[in-house]
């Protein structure tokens, strides 16, 4: 028989694919219910039904190159783990999706649907599943002219950014808000583990004025818990070439989420960390240097 999860995935659509799960977005939780009503009564919008939110379905589906019985196991921890960190950032004052419910036995994490861009879109990145398609042309293609690539850059400027920008918010603002992000998270003693551009969210926040937007941190599969200054540098690190390889000439961007960051944590526990990420960088440039 199968689970309301299992039902709730039928009627989903699938947004997004990986290595360990499958992501589908809900467009609403509860069906739009029906009614009926005599020719003579007019329903008032004030009285009408209206559908449930939007939710999205995490799915971690079984994995037959593993024992059965292993691949429940480590499904489970994992689906567990990722709930428990979602709810560890919510009492750290970290904003995530909220967590709606979690089905260990179908391998299902039911979350908010966050209502914002991507960093990577609002930056000019593009859309996820546009690198790939992108890298393809470019091998088979002229070198673009200088309009051809102011043309682009103007393309390029997001719906997203428009929006933060009606709404007082400059890249300058976006960047300190990502970092006190951070600072929030790894006060938690949690590392995201997949720390890019697509992973983070911007939400304009209209009841709020003095706060217009906030940053949502999003796909905690490969968050862990975090004890020594190298792990908190190494979850930097990867940002920091996430931000290089999709956004290019973004050092100064990359700085000031540093900057916001390094203020979030204070001294005490930012120096460590900054001499971790130090030789962490070191190592990522020899690495490179030998293939």
């Amino acid at each position: 028989m199968a689970s309301a999860s299992q039902y709730l995935l039928q009627s989903g659509s699938l947004i997004k694919q990986g290595a360990e799960a499958k992501v589908y977005v809900l467009d609403h939780f509860y069906p739009e219910p029906t009614t009926f009503t005599p020719p003579s009564y007019t329903l008032s919008s004030a009285s009408s039904s209206q559908p449930g939110p939007s939710v999205i379905l995490k799915y971690r589906f079984p994995k037959t190159y593993r024992h059965p019985t292993l691949d429940a196991t480590l499904t489970r921890t994992r689906l567990n783990f990722e709930a428990r960190a979602l709810a560890r950032c919510t009492r750290g004052g970290v904003t995530v999706p909220k967590v709606l419910w979690v089905d260990e036995n179908a391998g299902v994490l039911g979350m908010e649907r966050i209502e914002g861009w991507s960093i990577r879109e609002v930056l000019g990145g593009g859309a996820e599943g546009e690198a790939q398609e992108e890298d393809e042309t470019e091998r088979d293609s002229e070198a673009p002219s200088n309009d051809q690539v102011q043309e682009a850059e103007g393309a390029e400027y997001s719906e997203g950014m428009e929006a933060l920008e009606k709404a007082g918010v400059d890249k300058k603002g976006l960047m300190s808000a990502i970092g006190a992000a951070l600072a929030r998270l790894h006060a938690t003693n949690i590392i995201h583990g997949d720390l890019t551009t697509s992973n983070m969210m911007a939400r304009l926040t209209p009841h709020h004025p003095s706060e217009p937007f906030e940053i949502v941190l999003i796909d905690f599969g490969l968050s862990s818990t975090a004890q020594f200054p190298e792990h908190f540098a190494v979850d930097l690190y990867v940002l920091e070439r996430a931000f290089a390889s999709t956004h290019p000439q973004s050092e100064a961007l990359y700085a000031g989420v540093l900057e916001a960051y390094a203020k979030g944590l204070g001294d005490k526990k930012w120096k460590p960390i900054e001499a971790k990420l130090k030789e962490v960088r070191l190592r990522g440039r020899k690495r490179d240097m030998t293939g």
